[in-house]
């Protein structure tokens, strides 16, 4: 899921210069579990934007949106309440204010800070798991990446500052490679590990703007 956290409201309001109607969107998806954009979330930005003297003009929170054609479809459900305001407020992350912002003449605020594609460990806390490079080498690595875990995205095996199994970076971290090897000792079945991995091709994560992937 992609991980996200609301901006300080004074970033929100320095955002909303000149602003005096606002339209509140938030997300029903990742914004909701990160607590961020939901509908509690919605509820009391509205409450804070009109302690600070701004007229809500409405709110929805769309089950997707980052999905172009849901959200424009949602904000025409809203008609005169979005027509009527002078700036949208987004919260949702980065690709959702992009989804909004396309289908608007309207100033478009992004009030999250879009942080990172993540897991959920537990309620409330989230890890970064992948970076998407557009490269994966989970097939080859157990099912975790080295290019988000090590924080030198080594592809081949430890670095030399690895001590004891904790990573020379973050000693309070495990190294990655040493799950790594660990998970693969206790996988019978599977294969050894190549002996030298070639260089990532990055430029899979520089990926044109539009793109169509065959279903």
């Amino acid at each position: 899921m992609i991980v996200s956290r609301q901006k300080p409201f004074t970033d929100i309001l320095a955002a909303l210069d000149g602003v005096s109607r606002v339209f509140v969107i938030g997300c029903a998806k990742c914004a909701t579990v990160c607590k961020a954009g939901g509908e509690e979330q919605v509820w009391q930005m509205q409450e804070r934007l009109t302690e600070a003297g701004r007229e809500v003009t409405g709110s929805i929170v769309i089950d997707e949106a980052c999905h172009l054609l849901r959200v424009q479809r949602d904000l025409r459900a809203k008609g005169e309440m979005v027509r009527s305001a002078e700036a949208l407020l987004v919260l949702a992350c980065g690709a959702g204010v992009q989804s909004v912002s396309a289908g608007t003449d309207k100033r478009t605020v992004a009030g999250l800070d879009t942080l990172f594609l993540g897991n959920i460990r537990r309620f409330g806390q989230f890890e970064q798991r992948c970076s998407l490079c557009g490269a994966c080498r989970l097939n080859e690595t157990a099912g975790i990446c080295p290019v988000t875990l090590c924080p030198k995205g080594i592809l081949n095996g430890p670095c030399g500052g690895m001590d004891e199994g904790r990573c020379e970076v973050n000693p309070n971290a495990e190294c990655a490679w040493h799950q790594i090897f660990t998970r693969l000792q206790g996988q019978a079945e599977a294969g050894p590990l190549a002996d030298t991995t070639p260089p990532a091709d990055f430029s899979a994560s520089r990926r044109p703007a539009d793109l169509k992937l065959d279903t």
